[in-house]
């Protein structure tokens, strides 16, 4: 069952990627990303009211739990993992195209499988190992299609705030892990969101407001809304697919990032990308490292 999950929650996740490219286009990043926690905080309130207030909520799956000061510790510091990687992701996306931005993203799960063999000392199978090399060259071809647009994966510095996100969300995803074999999933989404909200109202008026005539001028855009719905539709479901007793995180993790599929089209048919043929390649490597990734930890 929670890999059916995983796959909804790729396809949230897809939407949510073109949404965020949309919203991008043309705009300030950090009010953005601000309205984004705000929304998903938004979101979370009416369980978190209705949970505390009357028991309508108990023993469901929206019943959102109190916690302890520990508890709350250990999702700040998740929240703070979360909102670095979007701060990164969401400069790289703004500044690269969507065709490309995906599929480097996509690369998350090789970094988290590989976490997995030297945090948690796992061992990787013949499929596995062929689904890493695979995932190593996929990323190779990309920095050469990249290339063709005048993008050094070296020394651009977009590609660099794309691979530290991918980075840090690696690492995102490896504490879910930890977390969700502790705490109530609601519970993580709900006060990730809520210190999130709090960490990104200090940097917007701290970073970005004293700077907000020297910088791109911030523009509202309904797809900013989208971003939030289609996010906290895309984290429930992940969530939920952690707390099944036997999920595992590697493939839960693998399994989202086919949500570059969505992006890649709209990509193609909406943004009208350039050097997609090449991209496509590239796009196709990358589903097959995570196909015999995939096939080696069933």
């Amino acid at each position: 069952m929670w890999v059916y999950i995983a796959l909804l929650s790729a396809a949230f996740l897809g939407i949510y990627d073109v949404s965020k490219k949309s919203a991008l286009k043309n705009n300030a990043v950090m009010p953005v990303l601000w309205f984004n926690t705000l929304f998903c905080s938004v979101l979370m309130t009416p369980f978190l009211i209705i949970s505390h207030a009357t028991g309508w909520l108990d023993n469901t799956l929206f019943y959102l739990p109190d916690g302890t000061l520990q508890m709350h510790l250990h999702v700040f510091v998740k929240a703070s993992i979360v909102l670095a990687s979007w701060v990164c992701g969401y400069f790289g996306m703004k500044h690269l195209p969507i065709t490309l931005y995906g599929p480097v993203n996509a690369t998350r799960p090789i970094l988290v499988l590989l976490g997995g063999l030297l945090i948690f000392q796992e061992k990787l199978n013949l499929y596995q190992w062929i689904g890493v090399i695979i995932a190593v060259i996929s990323f190779y071809m990309l920095s050469v299609s990249g290339k063709k647009e005048g993008i050094d994966f070296k020394h651009n510095k977009w590609i660099i705030c794309t691979i530290l996100a991918t980075l840090l969300g690696a690492i995102s995803a490896m504490y879910d892990k930890y977390l969700m074999g502790r705490f109530s999933n609601m519970f993580v989404q709900a006060w990730s969101n809520y210190y999130q909200l709090l960490i990104m109202t200090v940097l917007l008026f701290v970073l970005w407001y004293p700077q907000r005539r020297n910088s791109t001028p911030f523009r509202w855009k309904w797809s900013i809304l989208q971003i939030s719905l289609f996010l906290t539709a895309a984290d429930y479901a992940y969530f939920f697919a952690l707390t099944q007793a036997d999920s595992m995180i590697s493939i839960v993790s693998m399994i989202r990032r086919s949500s570059v599929i969505v992006s890649f089209i709209f990509g193609a048919m909406v943004f009208k990308e350039k050097n997609l043929k090449s991209k496509a390649i590239d796009l196709i490597l990358v589903l097959a490292g995570l196909f015999f990734l995939l096939m080696g930890s069933l």
